[in-house]
Formats: structure tokens, C-alpha cells, sequence
């Protein structure tokens, strides 16, 4: 019996963890700051009086999984927020690499962690930006950046099988 006792006793490894077994994250390299003539704008709630677009020029799909973009938020005041982000489809999560700066250029992100997606009523654009463009089916990113491009240009495929 101590045999079995023992056997018991071993830790089982945590489905859910092995599940979720991360990829080794690619290194990033920060793209141009965005031109005017290449953001598109989104929708991401009727209760926020502040603009959003993404910079179509820095899309990308990494061979990690990870869509990479430029966001620019305006504000009604005329202030802008410029960041450069991933998502990660696979464990829906969102990471800022970098923030803009006023001469162009960009400042690393300090905490650049992945916290996971929350959709909320108010922030909510990394919901909106997980669920209609960057991860469709919510567990794998778009095919291409011509994909998730023709999503914000075109408006977002209806589901199937709803």
C-alpha cells in the first residue's frame, strides 16, 4: 500500500497549463510612428467620446502568434495616446511594447507584461480589437496583416453558425 500512497501523492500536471504552453516570444522591432494616411478607424463603444485607429502600416503576425500593431487613441481635447501592442489569440492577452513620444520617436514600454483581455464597458478597445479583427476565432490570429487590414476597411465577417 505505501506504493500506491506514494503514487498518489505525485503531482499531475494542470491540463489547463500544459494547454497554454507559451512560445517562445519573437524579438520586437519597433515600427515607423504612423503617418495620418495610414490609420483606419474603429468602433469600441458608443459611451467613449475618444477617437481609435490603427496604424494598417504596423500590422504584422508573428510567427509566435503574436498580432502586432500600432494604436493611436485622440481624445475630444485633442491629446493623443500612440502605443505599440501585441495580442496573443491563444490565452487572450494584450502587451505593450512601446508609447510614443511627442518628437516622433518611441519610449519602451517599462511593465511590458502580458495581462490578459478583459472586455469591458469602458477601455474596452483590446476586447474589441481580440474578438472582431486580430482573433476571429479566438484562439488563432488572422492569416495575414492584408486579413486583419480588409477587416477594419471592410467591416468584420458575419459568423457562422449563429
Amino acid at each position: 500500500m505505501p506504493l500506491l500512497a506514494a503514487s498518489c501523492a505525485q503531482p499531475r500536471p494542470d491540463p489547463e497549463e500544459e494547454g497554454t504552453k507559451r512560445r517562445t516570444e519573437l524579438e520586437v522591432k519597433l515600427p515607423p510612428f504612423p503617418k495620418a494616411q495610414n490609420l483606419i478607424s474603429f468602433d469600441v463603444s458608443a459611451a467613449s467620446s475618444n477617437r481609435f485607429y490603427i496604424d494598417t502600416e504596423s500590422i504584422s503576425i508573428g510567427s509566435d502568434g503574436v498580432v502586432r500593431y500600432t494604436l493611436v487613441i485622440k481624445g475630444p481635447g485633442g491629446g493623443e495616446n500612440i502605443s505599440y501592442e501585441g495580442i496573443r489569440c491563444e490565452t487572450q492577452e494584450q502587451k505593450y511594447y512601446a508609447f510614443g513620444r511627442g518628437d516622433g520617436g518611441w519610449s519602451n514600454a517599462r511593465a511590458s507584461e502580458w495581462r490578459r483581455i478583459e472586455y469591458q464597458h469602458i477601455n474596452r478597445q483590446h476586447g474589441v480589437l481580440y474578438v472582431d479583427y486580430f482573433c476571429p476565432d479566438r484562439k488563432r490570429p488572422v492569416k495575414s496583416a492584408a486579413e486583419a487590414v480588409n477587416r477594419f476597411k471592410y467591416g468584420v465577417p458575419p459568423r457562422s453558425g449563429m
